[in-house]
Protein backbone atom coordinates (compact mmCIF):
# COMPACT_ATOMS: atom_id res chain seq x y z
CA UNK A 1 0.00 0.00 0.00
CA UNK A 2 1.33 3.18 -0.99
CA UNK A 3 1.87 6.37 1.03
CA UNK A 4 -1.38 8.15 -0.82
CA UNK A 5 -3.48 5.65 -0.26
CA UNK A 6 -1.87 5.30 3.56
CA UNK A 7 -2.46 8.77 4.26
CA UNK A 8 -6.04 9.05 2.95
CA UNK A 9 -6.81 6.17 4.78
CA UNK A 10 -5.08 8.20 8.07
CA UNK A 11 -7.74 10.20 7.38
CA UNK A 12 -10.78 8.53 8.09
CA UNK A 13 -9.41 6.20 10.81
CA UNK A 14 -7.88 7.80 13.09
CA UNK A 15 -4.29 7.37 14.60
CA UNK A 16 -4.67 8.54 17.66
CA UNK A 17 -7.01 6.02 18.17
CA UNK A 18 -7.41 3.54 15.51
CA UNK A 19 -11.09 4.07 15.32
CA UNK A 20 -13.41 6.29 13.14
CA UNK A 21 -17.29 7.83 13.21
CA UNK A 22 -18.44 7.53 9.71
CA UNK A 23 -21.58 10.12 9.22
CA UNK A 24 -23.28 8.54 5.96
CA UNK A 25 -25.74 10.87 4.53
CA UNK A 26 -25.67 9.14 0.72
CA UNK A 27 -29.64 7.28 1.08
CA UNK A 28 -30.72 9.91 -1.44
CA UNK A 29 -29.03 8.59 -4.89
CA UNK A 30 -31.82 5.24 -4.42
CA UNK A 31 -33.92 6.32 -1.91
CA UNK A 32 -34.86 10.25 -2.74
CA UNK A 33 -35.46 13.05 -0.24
CA UNK A 34 -34.91 10.35 2.69
CA UNK A 35 -36.63 11.56 6.07
CA UNK A 36 -34.12 13.89 7.75
CA UNK A 37 -32.08 14.96 4.31
CA UNK A 38 -35.11 16.65 2.72
CA UNK A 39 -32.39 19.55 3.17
CA UNK A 40 -29.01 18.34 3.39
CA UNK A 41 -27.31 21.28 3.92
CA UNK A 42 -28.86 22.20 7.10
CA UNK A 43 -28.74 18.69 8.58
CA UNK A 44 -25.66 17.94 7.87
CA UNK A 45 -23.61 20.52 8.78
CA UNK A 46 -24.23 21.35 12.68
CA UNK A 47 -22.86 17.30 12.73
CA UNK A 48 -19.63 17.92 10.17
CA UNK A 49 -17.35 19.09 12.71
CA UNK A 50 -18.21 15.83 14.85
CA UNK A 51 -17.50 13.33 11.98
CA UNK A 52 -14.54 11.75 11.04
CA UNK A 53 -15.17 11.69 7.89
CA UNK A 54 -18.92 12.16 5.72
CA UNK A 55 -20.26 9.30 2.99
CA UNK A 56 -21.98 11.33 0.41
CA UNK A 57 -22.47 11.75 -3.36
CA UNK A 58 -20.83 14.08 -5.54
CA UNK A 59 -24.07 15.97 -6.26
CA UNK A 60 -24.31 16.83 -2.00
CA UNK A 61 -20.75 17.36 -1.81
CA UNK A 62 -21.37 19.98 -4.42
CA UNK A 63 -24.39 21.60 -3.74
CA UNK A 64 -24.68 21.59 -0.15
CA UNK A 65 -21.61 21.25 1.51
CA UNK A 66 -19.53 24.18 2.50
CA UNK A 67 -16.01 23.82 1.01
CA UNK A 68 -14.38 24.97 4.92
CA UNK A 69 -15.86 21.64 6.21
CA UNK A 70 -12.87 19.79 7.61
CA UNK A 71 -14.00 16.13 7.85
CA UNK A 72 -12.94 13.69 5.08
CA UNK A 73 -15.14 12.96 2.36
CA UNK A 74 -15.49 9.05 1.57
CA UNK A 75 -17.42 9.69 -2.53
CA UNK A 76 -20.61 7.28 -3.40
CA UNK A 77 -19.12 6.94 -6.63
CA UNK A 78 -21.83 3.74 -7.86
CA UNK A 79 -25.51 4.16 -8.57
CA UNK A 80 -27.55 3.45 -11.88
CA UNK A 81 -31.02 2.36 -9.74
CA UNK A 82 -33.56 3.27 -7.80
CA UNK A 83 -35.46 1.63 -4.98
CA UNK A 84 -38.63 0.99 -7.15
CA UNK A 85 -36.18 -1.08 -9.54
CA UNK A 86 -33.70 -4.12 -9.16
CA UNK A 87 -30.87 -2.26 -6.49
CA UNK A 88 -28.15 -4.56 -7.57
CA UNK A 89 -28.25 -3.14 -11.25
CA UNK A 90 -25.58 -0.50 -10.30
CA UNK A 91 -22.39 0.51 -12.17
CA UNK A 92 -19.76 3.10 -11.56
CA UNK A 93 -20.81 6.55 -12.09
CA UNK A 94 -17.63 8.47 -11.25
CA UNK A 95 -14.34 9.10 -12.68
CA UNK A 96 -11.41 8.76 -10.82
CA UNK A 97 -10.18 11.51 -11.73
CA UNK A 98 -13.82 13.44 -10.71
CA UNK A 99 -13.35 11.97 -7.23
CA UNK A 100 -9.50 13.55 -7.05
CA UNK A 101 -10.93 17.11 -7.76
CA UNK A 102 -13.64 16.79 -5.36
CA UNK A 103 -10.33 15.77 -3.00
CA UNK A 104 -12.23 12.61 -1.72
CA UNK A 105 -10.46 11.05 1.05
CA UNK A 106 -11.50 7.73 -0.50
CA UNK A 107 -13.90 6.46 -2.84
CA UNK A 108 -17.12 3.41 -1.95
CA UNK A 109 -19.45 1.64 -3.84
CA UNK A 110 -21.71 -1.36 -2.93
CA UNK A 111 -21.09 -4.93 -3.64
CA UNK A 112 -24.30 -7.80 -4.25
CA UNK A 113 -23.26 -11.04 -2.69
CA UNK A 114 -26.00 -13.63 -4.00
CA UNK A 115 -27.78 -10.70 -6.11
CA UNK A 116 -28.91 -10.72 -9.76
CA UNK A 117 -26.21 -8.50 -10.60
CA UNK A 118 -22.79 -9.97 -8.05
CA UNK A 119 -20.77 -10.21 -10.81
CA UNK A 120 -21.34 -6.52 -12.05
CA UNK A 121 -20.59 -5.19 -8.36
CA UNK A 122 -17.72 -7.11 -8.23
CA UNK A 123 -16.07 -5.78 -11.62
CA UNK A 124 -17.37 -2.30 -10.64
CA UNK A 125 -15.24 -3.04 -7.37
CA UNK A 126 -12.17 -4.43 -8.49
CA UNK A 127 -12.20 -1.51 -11.78
CA UNK A 128 -11.69 1.17 -8.53
CA UNK A 129 -9.31 -0.63 -6.46
CA UNK A 130 -7.42 -0.93 -9.35
CA UNK A 131 -8.00 3.45 -10.55
CA UNK A 132 -7.40 3.45 -6.87
CA UNK A 133 -3.71 2.20 -7.21
CA UNK A 134 -3.36 4.05 -9.91
CA UNK A 135 -4.18 7.44 -8.00
CA UNK A 136 -3.27 6.71 -4.70
CA UNK A 137 -6.99 6.20 -4.14
CA UNK A 138 -8.72 3.72 -0.97
CA UNK A 139 -11.66 1.69 -1.69
CA UNK A 140 -14.26 1.41 0.59
CA UNK A 141 -16.49 -1.80 0.10
CA UNK A 142 -20.02 -1.79 1.21
CA UNK A 143 -21.74 -5.34 1.86
CA UNK A 144 -25.19 -4.73 0.36
CA UNK A 145 -28.02 -7.32 1.63
CA UNK A 146 -30.77 -8.01 -0.97
CA UNK A 147 -34.41 -8.90 0.59
CA UNK A 148 -33.96 -12.35 0.93
CA UNK A 149 -30.53 -12.53 2.11
CA UNK A 150 -30.22 -13.08 6.09
CA UNK A 151 -27.60 -10.46 7.72
CA UNK A 152 -25.57 -13.31 9.68
CA UNK A 153 -22.20 -14.22 10.12
CA UNK A 154 -22.09 -17.16 7.59
CA UNK A 155 -23.02 -14.05 4.44
CA UNK A 156 -21.78 -11.14 5.67
CA UNK A 157 -18.41 -13.31 6.62
CA UNK A 158 -18.59 -14.34 3.21
CA UNK A 159 -18.99 -11.04 1.33
CA UNK A 160 -16.58 -9.12 3.26
CA UNK A 161 -13.73 -11.85 2.86
CA UNK A 162 -14.87 -11.70 -1.12
CA UNK A 163 -14.32 -7.89 -0.50
CA UNK A 164 -11.03 -7.88 1.00
CA UNK A 165 -10.01 -10.71 -1.61
CA UNK A 166 -10.94 -8.24 -4.45
CA UNK A 167 -8.41 -5.43 -2.61
CA UNK A 168 -10.77 -3.21 -0.88
CA UNK A 169 -8.85 -1.09 1.72
CA UNK A 170 -11.79 -1.54 4.28
CA UNK A 171 -14.94 -2.70 4.34
CA UNK A 172 -18.58 -1.72 5.56
CA UNK A 173 -20.78 -4.38 7.35
CA UNK A 174 -23.30 -5.30 9.41
CA UNK A 175 -23.23 -5.94 12.68
CA UNK A 176 -24.63 -9.82 13.61
CA UNK A 177 -24.00 -12.75 16.02
CA UNK A 178 -20.56 -13.86 16.02
CA UNK A 179 -19.35 -10.52 14.56
CA UNK A 180 -15.68 -11.62 15.92
CA UNK A 181 -15.84 -14.54 13.57
CA UNK A 182 -16.44 -11.81 10.50
CA UNK A 183 -13.53 -9.69 11.68
CA UNK A 184 -11.03 -12.42 12.15
CA UNK A 185 -11.72 -13.73 8.82
CA UNK A 186 -11.62 -10.07 7.06
CA UNK A 187 -7.94 -9.20 6.65
CA UNK A 188 -9.03 -5.06 6.35
CA UNK A 189 -10.58 -2.93 8.93
CA UNK A 190 -14.07 -3.15 9.25
CA UNK A 191 -17.11 -0.23 9.67
CA UNK A 192 -20.36 -1.78 11.03
CA UNK A 193 -23.27 0.22 9.01
CA UNK A 194 -26.32 1.79 11.77
CA UNK A 195 -29.17 0.42 9.63
CA UNK A 196 -32.47 1.51 10.42
CA UNK A 197 -33.70 3.95 12.92
CA UNK A 198 -33.73 2.75 16.32
CA UNK A 199 -34.03 4.28 19.94
CA UNK A 200 -31.00 6.26 20.84
CA UNK A 201 -29.57 3.66 23.81
CA UNK A 202 -30.07 1.00 21.36
CA UNK A 203 -27.89 2.65 18.73
CA UNK A 204 -25.51 3.31 21.43
CA UNK A 205 -25.72 -0.73 22.35
CA UNK A 206 -25.09 -0.98 18.54
CA UNK A 207 -21.99 0.86 18.54
CA UNK A 208 -20.10 -0.37 21.84
CA UNK A 209 -20.58 -4.23 20.50
CA UNK A 210 -19.27 -3.86 17.24
CA UNK A 211 -16.38 -2.15 18.63
CA UNK A 212 -15.76 -4.82 21.11
CA UNK A 213 -16.42 -7.31 18.48
CA UNK A 214 -13.67 -6.07 16.10
CA UNK A 215 -14.76 -2.88 14.53
CA UNK A 216 -12.96 0.08 13.77
CA UNK A 217 -15.55 2.36 13.70
CA UNK A 218 -19.42 2.81 12.60
CA UNK A 219 -21.01 4.75 9.49
CA UNK A 220 -24.17 5.61 11.05
CA UNK A 221 -27.12 7.79 9.03
CA UNK A 222 -30.17 7.19 9.99
CA UNK A 223 -29.36 6.53 13.96
CA UNK A 224 -27.85 10.18 13.77
CA UNK A 225 -29.91 12.44 11.38
CA UNK A 226 -33.45 10.99 12.48
CA UNK A 227 -32.48 11.81 16.31
CA UNK A 228 -34.67 14.35 18.06
CA UNK A 229 -31.11 16.02 19.12
CA UNK A 230 -28.56 14.68 16.32
CA UNK A 231 -25.39 16.84 17.26
CA UNK A 232 -25.70 15.15 20.81
CA UNK A 233 -26.23 11.77 19.13
CA UNK A 234 -23.45 11.85 17.09
CA UNK A 235 -21.22 13.10 20.11
CA UNK A 236 -22.54 10.21 22.33
CA UNK A 237 -21.22 7.84 19.07
CA UNK A 238 -17.96 9.11 19.59
CA UNK A 239 -17.73 8.82 23.23
CA UNK A 240 -18.05 5.21 22.76
CA UNK A 241 -15.46 4.82 19.80
CA UNK A 242 -12.83 7.13 20.32
CA UNK A 243 -13.55 7.05 24.63
CA UNK A 244 -14.41 3.58 25.25
CA UNK A 245 -17.39 4.91 26.93
CA UNK A 246 -19.65 2.18 28.21
CA UNK A 247 -23.13 2.11 26.92
CA UNK A 248 -24.78 3.76 29.95
CA UNK A 249 -22.08 6.85 29.80
CA UNK A 250 -22.30 7.49 26.42
CA UNK A 251 -26.58 7.63 27.04
CA UNK A 252 -25.75 9.70 29.68
CA UNK A 253 -23.97 12.14 27.90
CA UNK A 254 -26.63 12.24 24.65
CA UNK A 255 -29.33 12.97 27.47
CA UNK A 256 -27.26 15.65 28.72
CA UNK A 257 -26.48 17.10 25.62
CA UNK A 258 -29.69 16.83 24.39
CA UNK A 259 -30.66 19.19 27.48
CA UNK A 260 -28.14 22.09 27.07
CA UNK A 261 -29.08 22.92 23.65
CA UNK A 262 -27.78 20.65 21.26
CA UNK A 263 -29.96 21.81 18.34
CA UNK A 264 -33.14 19.24 17.86
CA UNK A 265 -34.68 18.07 14.75
CA UNK A 266 -37.87 19.14 13.33
CA UNK A 267 -41.11 16.94 13.23
CA UNK A 268 -41.06 15.55 9.64
CA UNK A 269 -44.05 13.80 7.80
CA UNK A 270 -42.63 12.15 4.86
CA UNK A 271 -44.39 10.91 2.29
CA UNK A 272 -41.94 8.29 1.24
CA UNK A 273 -41.30 7.10 4.91
CA UNK A 274 -43.60 4.17 4.95
CA UNK A 275 -42.04 2.50 1.64
CA UNK A 276 -38.56 3.70 2.61
CA UNK A 277 -39.54 1.32 5.95
CA UNK A 278 -40.64 -1.91 4.18
CA UNK A 279 -37.88 -1.61 1.57
CA UNK A 280 -34.36 -3.53 2.07
CA UNK A 281 -32.07 -1.17 2.36
CA UNK A 282 -28.46 -2.10 1.28
CA UNK A 283 -26.78 1.30 2.94
CA UNK A 284 -27.33 2.81 6.11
Amino acid sequence: MDWGIKNRISRIIKPKTGKTVMLAVDHGYFLGPTTGLEDARATVAPLAPYADAIMLTRGILRNCADPSWNAPIVLRVSGGASILTELSNETITVTMEEALRLNASAVTNSIFIGAPHEKESLVGLSHLVNEGARYGMPVLAVTAVGKDMKRDARYLGLACRIAAEMGAHFVKTYYCEDFEEIAKSCPVPLIVAGGKKTPELEALALTYQAIQKGAVGVDMGRNIFQSEHPAAMIRAVASVVHEKKSVNEAYALYKHLAGNGQPKTAKRQDPAKRAEKSASSPWD
